[in-house]
């Protein structure tokens, strides 16, 4: 069956640039992935900036794509030269500029930098919109506040997804869910919020810059619309070796919380997702939109344009991975050597023996600054009390509660103020790997049942794969809701923990003492001014 799928030319391809890895998933017409790819990748901390080299996003996805090459001739012995439907998705946010010629203007600025305080502040109140430091906006004016020389050049910009998706097609479109955290979006027109960029154009009229902002941002598209084929150049792009024909149809590139919210069915009123890895969110499907503006809310978009509020952090998993390398040293001088992955399945094993409250023990994860907790600059920091408990359970449990505690500001935040109940969340990622320790720890964490699907592992290329399918679909299958309702997760296989109430106090606990402890974790950053 699979084989035959392949043959006729039938899959669809999903394709996400994470934080870590560059993977992709091609699935059969019955929405069951029948071959993966992956490259593992890091981001570099170069002048000040967290950036990716482009040149390595070109030779990633080509790796990836050799390595899903292998897979298939591994299993059926073929060679993948045909799909059906393309979709790309990729880390939100961040700044890519370019010239009128297509060449890059300065160094990808990735979602991990938070040097845009002062834009911000500044756009967030002359818009009356919540702008994250994090936004493509910010980062833009940023530029323009400092007088970066390229801005008068710049003829273009848009996210990573839009990036790979224009070097595929030649079309600059972005999918409304990624363009929502570049610039405020309507929700009424599905596109760039009017009065926004009427007033950014007037900021920066003083500076006397030969394009408008409207024409310098990419277009805006919903689920469901074609959005661009591949080229032949796009096709060499991803397979130099020939086999992969062009002419295929893509779907809007999107950024990786809105296949979070496809992977995870989570695109329907009044549900929610987490999605945990290097960075985590929070995504909670509304009936309408915010009340008012909230530092700790990223007002965004489902792909097919739903409101949704955002709590994200910028760190989650980075200082447990740390850890786990260090450890993984440790038992290989001991004489007892096991992999980075045995090493961070032993910390969320032994997590779970840990006492509630982590015994007196708090670790602040924070690589890159964290808004959402108050920080600007991160740096990595355990404090404990001198008569802390301190056991390799109680730290691996304070690894893992750190992990997820910022998370927990911005959803107090909405309970509180704008009384917003969440029946369920539904969680995917990494954090989730080893089972049920995370799950449960995130249950007691927000005090809500979180579920698992079968799916979750598959996240973001999986959910980029179903929203390319979703576009040929789209005209029988109706709302996108009821496509992955009805189509695609109806026989789901899932797994839900309600919050244990033990746990959940010795969180709040934690999270007590974790608030009280920030005035240190800022101090630490200034004083090694990360």
């Amino acid at each position: 069956m699979s084989k035959s799928v392949i043959e006729a030319g039938k899959g669809i391809l999903g394709i996400e640039l994470g934080s870590t890895r560059i993977k992709m998933a091609l699935i059969d017409e019955d929405y069951r992935v029948i071959a993966s790819g992956s490259h593992a990748w890091e981001n570099h901390y170069e002048s000040g900036i967290w950036t990716y080299p482009l040149q390595e996003v070109r030779s990633g996805l080509q790796d990836c794509f050799a390595s899903l090459q292998a897979d298939i001739q591994k299993n059926y012995g073929l060679r993948l030269s045909r799909l059906q439907a393309i979709g790309v998705s990729a880390m939100m946010h961040g700044y890519l500029p370019f010239d009128k010629d297509g060449e890059q203007l300065s160094p990808f600025v990735t979602w991990r930098n938070t040097n845009t305080e002062q834009a911000a502040e500044i756009l967030s109140n002359k818009f009356e919109v919540n702008i994250p430091l994090r936004w493509s906006i910010a980062h833009l004016y940023q530029q323009i506040l400092n007088q970066a020389e390229h801005i008068s050049r710049l003829c273009f910009f848009t996210t990573l997804s839009g990036y790979v998706h224009w070097l595929l097609t030649g079309e600059k479109v972005l999918g409304i869910d990624d363009a929502s955290g570049m610039f405020p979006i309507d929700a009424t027109t599905g596109t760039w919020l009017a009065s926004a960029v009427k007033t950014f154009n007037s900021l920066t009229e003083e500076y006397g810059y030969q394009w408008k902002l409207e024409e310098i941002l990419p277009r805006v598209l919903k689920a469901g619309e074609y959005a661009g084929s591949l080229t032949m150049q796009g096709a060499r792009l991803l397979d130099p070796k020939g086999d992969l024909q062009p002419g295929v149809p893509l779907c809007p590139p999107e950024g990786d919380a809105g296949t979070g919210m496809v992977a995870t069915n989570s695109v329907a009123e009044g549900t929610g997702n987490i999605s945990a890895g290097t960075s985590v969110f929070a995504m909670l499907v509304q009936e309408k939109p915010l009340s008012r503006a909230y530092r700790e809310v990223d007002p965004v978009m489902t792909p097919d344009g739903k409101p949704v509020a955002m709590v994200h952090c910028n760190n989650c998993t980075s200082d447990i991975d740390a850890w786990a390398s260090m450890m993984a040293q440790f038992a290989s001088e001991s004489g007892h050597p096991m992999t980075h992955g045995e090493a961070i399945a032993a910390v969320f094993k032994a997590a779970r023996k840990g006492t509630p409250d982590c015994g007196g023990i708090i670790n602040y994860n924070h690589f890159a600054g964290e808004p959402i907790a108050g920080t600007v600059s991160g740096v990595p920091m355990v404090l404990r009390r001198p008569d802390a408990d301190f056991t390799f359970a109680n730290f691996s449990r304070s690894l893992v509660f750190g992990a997820i505690a910022g998370i927990r500001f911005g959803t107090e935040l909405l309970e509180t103020q704008e009384h917003l109940k969440i029946k369920k969340l539904y969680a995917h990622g990494g954090f989730f790997k080893t089972p049920i320790v995370g799950q449960e720890i995130l249950a007691a964490a927000l005090n809500v049942p979180v579920t698992v699907n079968e799916s979750a592992e598959l996240g973001g290329p999986y959910g980029m794969a179903l929203l390319a399918a979703y576009m040929i679909k789209k005209e029988s299958a109706g709302k996108l809701e009821r496509f992955l309702a009805k189509e695609v997760f109806s026989a789901a296989t899932t797994v839900t923990l309600p919050p244990d109430p033990v746990l959940r106090d010795g969180f709040n606990d934690f999270f007590s003492q974790y608030k009280k402890g920030m005035p240190a974790e800022t101090a630490g950053a200034a004083i090694l001014k990360c």
